[in-house]
């Protein structure tokens, strides 16, 4: 993998996290469903672990996710205690436990992801993978994420409702992920995989010139 396209992917997944983990703080109540701005912007993280996983292989995905984690995870408590205090570091337990949760929901959702794409990517039907990696991938992510973070915590309102909204959460997420996200992964991997015809054509007939 180029040294840039792996630097960008690796910046796209930290700022997501970032985004996300901050987002996931603040519940939205849509058609009468409690959830978190977090449902909108998460799932883009899946796509683009996929995306990866198709084109340059499971072990430049993995790799990825594990440079990708401490610094996002590490950025998110960071911006999380500057919103709130207006200091990069405060000793604050409920913070720290949702760092810890979103490291491992990260993690593991994205491991999973890449297993269940990697036994579904021979599917003629290019969504077949991507489609059901993020749902599996999300599945766990959400409710791992959720139960870590919020569970007999002292955030009231996400303690006492963590498992709708991690539910509400959840059903955005695959709605936003097939309607949006996926479509995004169709043209990216149909740019790439021309890019990639036009280049052998061109390599073919340069070494029979």
């Amino acid at each position: 993998m180029q040294a840039n396209v792996f630097m960008l992917l690796i910046a796209t997944h930290v700022a997501i996290i970032c985004i996300s983990n901050i987002l996931v703080q603040h519940p939205l109540v849509l058609f009468d469903f409690h959830t978190t701005w977090g449902a909108f912007s998460y799932p883009l993280v899946f796509i683009f672990t996929d995306l990866t996983t198709r084109i340059k292989g499971a072990p430049a995905a993995r790799k990825i996710i594990f440079i990708a984690m401490v610094p996002g995870l590490t950025a998110s408590l960071l911006i999380a205690n500057w919103i709130e205090y207006g200091r990069l570091w405060v000793q604050n337990d409920l913070v720290m436990r949702i760092a810890l949760a979103g490291f491992c929901a990260y993690l593991s959702g994205q491991l999973l992801d890449i297993y269940c794409f990697q036994k579904l990517r021979e599917q003629t039907r290019w969504w077949v993978a991507p489609s059901v990696a993020s749902i599996f991938g999300n599945c766990w992510d959400t409710y791992c994420f959720f139960f870590i973070a919020f569970y007999h915590s002292s955030m009231g309102f996400l303690a006492g409702h963590w498992l709708e909204i991690a539910t509400v959460d959840l059903v955005f997420k695959l709605a936003i992920s097939i309607v949006s996200f996926l479509p995004f992964y169709g043209l990216i991997l149909a740019w790439v995989q021309r890019r990639e015809s036009i280049n052998l054509v061109l390599t073919t007939h340069g070494a029979k010139l």
